[in-house]
């Protein structure tokens, strides 16, 4: 009987969890089938999977936290399903929507999107439990897609059509790809908890958060994903500004401190 009742154990723990691992197959799908559609030149479908699976990886998370189903399998499948919905897919969307009129140098800088995509993903991996929850390390790989996605919905909301001949996209991958394998912090979102009591007025903000996205989806789309990609810097930036300020400020303390003991 001890026998039997190991071995069930033993096959229960080789299983899986059914419900998180469906939401990470959905997001694979979606980047799929955005590769797809990127390949018969429909950009506008191309970039909807990618936002589809950005819910989708956020959603997987959650429901294995809250139903005790976190396990080895799901982290280390949910990492190959965000390279191929968040790296492979906005790479070959971008490539083939703006990228290829550049030759070599398109392909480039959409290959470099993947392998630093994925060494963002690798890094994460070996970093969890080292890197403080509230930021992450580096430009979520997700974060970058968006930027990609809500910029295609965006250039067909203000009327473009096929293909955008830029050198601005071009520039736009490259830093992207360098923002993801950075040591730049970005906020991570998960110290909030939308179960407890908040103040009032949080409840309205979000509503009229809410409100503005629904009257102009693509626009505020684009602008919270470009937003957040910039954050990153900014937040680096003010935190240098503060330092050299603090340092500048003790040393016109010091400065001042020693003139009046020169005077005495």
């Amino acid at each position: 009987m001890k026998k039997s009742g190991s071995f069930r154990k033993d096959r229960v723990r080789k299983g899986i969890y059914l419900l998180p691992n469906l939401f990470t197959t959905g997001s694979l799908f979606c980047g799929f089938y955005s590769i797809i559609a990127s390949m018969k030149g429909e950009y506008f479908l191309a970039a909807v999977p990618i936002l589809i699976a950005f819910v989708l990886d956020g959603l997987d998370g959650r429901i294995a936290r809250m139903t005790n189903t976190t396990s080895k399998f799901g982290s280390e499948y949910d990492s190959l399903s965000d390279l191929v919905a968040f790296g492979v897919a906005p790479a070959i969307l971008v490539y083939t929507w703006a990228l290829s009129q550049f030759g070599k140098w398109g392909w480039i800088a959409a290959f470099l999107f993947v392998v630093c995509g994925a060494l963002r993903l690798a890094r994460f991996n070996v970093q969890i439990g080292l890197i403080e929850s509230k930021v992450f390390n580096g430009l979520p790989i997700p974060g970058a897609a968006s930027v990609i996605a809500t910029g295609v919905l965006l250039f067909y909301y203000l009327g473009g059509e096929g293909n955008f001949n830029d050198i601005s996209v071009l520039v736009s991958v490259i830093v992207l790809s360098l923002l993801m394998v950075s040591s730049i912090k970005f906020y991570s979102f998960k110290d909030l908890n939308f179960f407890a009591r908040k103040p009032f007025m949080s409840f309205v903000l979000i509503v009229f958060i809410m409100i503005i996205i629904i009257a102009e989806p693509q626009i505020m789309m684009f602008t919270f994903a470009f937003g957040y990609s910039l954050s990153g810097p900014v937040w680096l930036l003010i935190k240098l500004a503060r330092k050299v300020h603090g340092e500048m400020k003790l040393k016109k303390m010091q400065l001042h401190q020693n003139q009046m003991d020169n005077k005495e």
